[in-house]
């Protein structure tokens, strides 16, 4: 004990031995103390009470990033091309019978109607699903989280653009305004909940606060929860808002931006200075000598001679040692971080594709787990609603008839497929599934949706092409009926007679 615990211990021996008990943990926890080196910042507020102080700032600058910074928005595009891709988010209806099969009709049936749907999904009729699922993922990543309201049957001043009356009407985050809160009816940050945290309602600006003519105070309207999709990337529990996936790169990013533009600059600066005149003594300066004007300027030329040096100057030249040799491996190294903060790929971020083939697929491997994370998520939080919600109101408006024999429990059923992780070496990729389906560890499904195929319309398509190949008497290897050895199918050679399907000539 120390002097002051010593003197406390007669007086006051709990509060002695509570502060040697502090003292210990402090002691066992080398990290909790601060020191000179170690500045021991922490985060005491809560998620809502931190993400009210930075939120409208993190987003910001997102925004400005991917409007001004190239590698943000090389970053973002490949995200999109990962999570959503140009094809949108595939869903194949996997609707069962009340035999428990596949009612392989009514799911064709289903299907067609939702490609009909997905040419103008949303209440502007300006994108397709795919252009709308890859706008609604860009402004979920980079702004941290995205809305939009369902619009469904008959709606005052709006005449829907599908045959089902159902539509989205998509919103930036900053409809949804920070500042909005309201303990005692449960309202904080613009959302609704209950005792349960239960989201009842959202409370959604008329117009964009960044709009010119619209000021930050505005009214509001109350939207129930049923009504809006609010697509939030959450890093703690109980967090009402969403924070930008660029959230802990952000001083990076601006960093690596401002210095990749200094060195630019210093390169021009470089490339643009050619020589230099050092003047003499001043007693040899003889100002009669100067020509008319100055010498401010010369016009430079490949082989060109300047004498007009006068008594006692000498020409100097510029060491441009510019570009700075040492950026490329500093900026490769800032990226490499800013690829982890994106859950993506350094040779994606960067494009740089260097190294052995076991690297870069090792790299894809991993890489790809983050991009099936996000993918994931953004299947739960926007795909899988709006399919149920659309399939709904095309039940309930009379677009889709649904048979007596189907099992009304499967009717919300359906596999979403993103894209998919591609073939590095398709020979192997081809050869390893085949060997799975035949062991039976895999099946025909799996592998076509491995591949971003749907698996009906998959078959479908081989059956008809198979039938094309043989009515036609063309023989190819993909059809493995031809690789069945003739003595086992006489009957084929004595209907077919020769390879090019023709009856051969008999004496």
């Amino acid at each position: 004990m120390n002097l002051i615990d010593r003197l406390l211990a007669p007086i006051a021996p709990g509060v002695v031995a509570k502060r040697l008990r502090n003292q210990h943990m402090i002691m066992a926890y080398e990290a909790a103390r601060p020191t000179r080196t170690h500045k021991a910042r922490g985060e005491p507020l809560s998620a809502n009470a931190a993400i009210q102080v930075a939120g409208r700032s993190l987003r910001e600058q997102c925004r400005w990033l991917d409007e001004n910074h190239d590698i943000v928005t090389g970053l973002f595009d490949r995200l999109e091309e990962r999570v959503v891709g140009g094809a949108g988010i595939g869903v194949e209806p996997l609707v069962l019978g009340l035999d428990g099969t596949v009612d392989t009709d009514f799911c064709a049936t289903i299907k067609n109607a939702w490609a009909e749907w997905s040419l103008r999904p949303e209440t502007a009729g300006e994108l397709s699903r795919p252009q709308m699922e890859r706008l609604v993922a860009r402004t979920w990543l980079r702004d941290g989280e995205a809305l939009a309201q369902k619009v469904m049957g008959t709606v005052p001043n709006y005449k829907h653009l599908t045959a089902v009356p159902f539509a989205l009407e998509l919103l930036e985050p900053d409809y949804l305004p920070f500042d909005y809160s309201d303990l005692a009816k449960g309202i904080l940050q613009g959302i609704e909940r209950d005792a349960w945290r239960r989201v009842r309602a959202y409370h959604l600006l008329k117009a964009h606060p960044g709009d010119l003519g619209h000021g930050i105070f505005q009214q509001t309207k109350r939207v129930e929860a049923d009504r809006v999709i609010h697509v939030a990337n959450r890093k703690r529990i109980g967090q009402n808002r969403g924070v930008p996936l660029l959230h802990a790169a952000l001083i990076r990013l601006a960093d690596l931006k401002d210095y990749e533009e200094s060195e630019r600059i210093a390169a021009r600066i470089s490339a643009a200075m050619a020589f230099y005149i050092k003047k003499g003594e001043p007693q040899e300066y003889d100002p009669k000598n100067e020509p008319e004007g100055g010498r401010s300027t010369f016009p430079i030329a490949p082989g060109m001679i300047f004498d007009g040096l006068q008594p006692g100057e000498d020409m100097g030249m510029f060491e441009s040692n510019r570009p700075n040799p040492m950026l490329e491996g500093y900026r490769n190294g800032m990226l490499r971080a800013v690829a982890a903060a994106g859950r993506s790929a350094y040779s994606t971020v960067a494009r740089s594709y260097d190294g052995t083939y076991s690297a870069q697929r090792q790299e894809l491997v991993e890489a790809q787990e983050g991009y099936d994370l996000l993918q994931h998520e953004f299947i739960d939080y926007w795909c899988r609603p709006v399919y149920r919600a659309w399939l709904t109101m095309a039940i309930a408006s009379g677009v889709i008839q649904v048979p007596a024999t189907v099992d009304p429990r499967s009717l919300m059923s359906a596999v979403y497929q993103g894209p998919v992780m591609p073939w590095i070496n398709p020979v192997h990729e081809a050869n390893a599934w085949e060997s799975l389906v035949k062991g039976g560890f895999a099946d025909e499904a799996e592998v076509a949706r491995a591949r971003g195929r749907n698996p009906q319309e998959l078959k479908k398509s081989r059956a008809a092409e198979i039938a094309l190949n043989r009515e036609l008497g063309l023989i190819f290897s993909s059809d493995a009926a031809h690789s069945v050895p003739a003595a086992n199918k006489p009957e084929a050679t004595n209907q077919q007679g020769g390879a090019n399907g023709q009856p051969e000539e008999t004496e």
